[in-house]
């Protein structure tokens, strides 16, 4: 990279300020300003790592160099797709109007991935507040009543002996506990890391989740399939940088079997048909009217926009059903522990009380 001294490839950027570089750079094109003073301007009121990503892209555009190989060496900013589509429009000088489209996609995209993360906020709220609920009463409540318990020497049930055991070993042993947990996640991210497509494969065969992530690869795959194609991207380079957005990997083969298709001289709609119901009719039906009338661009943008209805509505759905399943399962937790406590108190006033 000319002009600077920084690793591009380490450098990243949140999605706000990636919003800002392409729907502002894309604005100022179309006011007639040159790429030169538009990276001048933004860099103004940049910082961090959008100001050096703005300095790197001023100093490759003064030596020659397309905005498409400067903003290249940023991988973990631009991926290849987003690379591709701004190649194709520096090619036919649409770079203004396809930086305003990557601006509506990224909002777009935006916008589904927050809804992915707010289905995922609840359950793991409720699971934090359970182990608070739950390190609270092991340190704080079970070794009082323990050890009134132990003074007394009265039979025990077994769920009380073992939360006891916990708690005790928890009291004695808080470093070691803590070092272990630590060791134990850590773990679990090596394991995840290194086995990462085996867990990817197992979690997504459960049929709801599994349901849920094929509707998400479909919505990323078809907008970004779109916006390639939009910007004059041939079909077959469009279809090959699709499919990497796509994790679930029978999604990735029927994408490659109407990618076959149309290197054999055949329909996409037809290739992706052979996985079966893997790709929803509604969708092969409307790729195919696409190809038939010469406007799968806009076929597949208003797929995307269908499939993102469509899973928003399954995700809002799933997260009303998971809500009272989770409190339900919190409250039978909780109240199991309590009745841990409260049966042999109980059982102390009862044999106490017929003496």
């Amino acid at each position: 990279m000319s002009g600077s001294h920084i690793n591009p490839k380490t450098i990243s950027l949140s999605n706000d300020e990636k919003l800002v570089l392409v729907g502002n750079l894309g604005t100022m094109l179309s006011s007639g300003i040159s790429i030169i003073e538009s990276v001048e301007s933004l860099a103004e009121d940049a910082k961090g790592n959008l100001l050096a990503i703005l300095h790197a892209l001023k100093a490759d555009l003064e030596q020659g160099l397309q905005v498409y190989e400067s903003l290249g060496q940023f991988p973990r900013v631009f991926d290849p797709v987003t690379i591709s589509i701004i190649k194709a429009a520096e090619e036919s000088g649409t770079l203004d109007k396809v930086l305003k489209d990557l601006r509506d996609t990224l909002i777009k995209d935006m916008e589904f991935r927050d809804k992915i993360k707010g289905a995922m906020m609840y359950p793991m709220f409720i699971l934090f507040i359970f182990f608070f609920v739950l390190v609270g009463m092991l340190y704080g409540i079970i070794p009082k009543i323990g050890g009134v318990f132990k003074s007394l020497r009265i039979p025990l049930p077994f769920v009380t002996k073992v939360l006891i055991a916990m708690s005790d070993f928890l009291v004695n042993n808080t470093l070691i506990t803590i070092l272990g947990a630590v060791l134990i996640i850590g773990s679990l991210l090596l394991i995840y890391k290194i086995k990462k497509k085996l867990i990817l494969k197992v979690l997504f065969g459960f049929p709801i989740i599994s349901t849920l992530v094929r509707d998400i690869d479909l919505t990323r795959f078809t907008r970004s399939m779109s916006l390639l194609l939009l910007s004059g991207i041939p079909i077959t380079s469009a279809i090959e940088l699709s499919k990497d957005v796509v994790v679930k990997p029978q999604v990735k083969d029927a994408i490659e079997d109407g990618y076959q298709a149309v290197l054999q001289g055949g329909k996409f709609s037809s290739g992706i048909g052979r996985k079966g119901k893997l790709f929803p009719g509604i969708l092969r039906k409307m790729i195919e009217v696409g190809e038939k009338s010469g406007s799968l661009d806009k076929s597949l943008q208003d797929a995307s926009d269908f499939l993102d209805y469509q899973t928003s509505k399954k995700i809002k759905e799933m997260t009303t059903l998971l809500e009272p399943l989770m409190l339900v399962m919190v409250a039978v937790l909780v109240g199991g522990m309590m009745l841990a406590i409260v049966a042999p108190i109980y059982g102390l006033i009862s044999s106490i009380g017929s003496r």
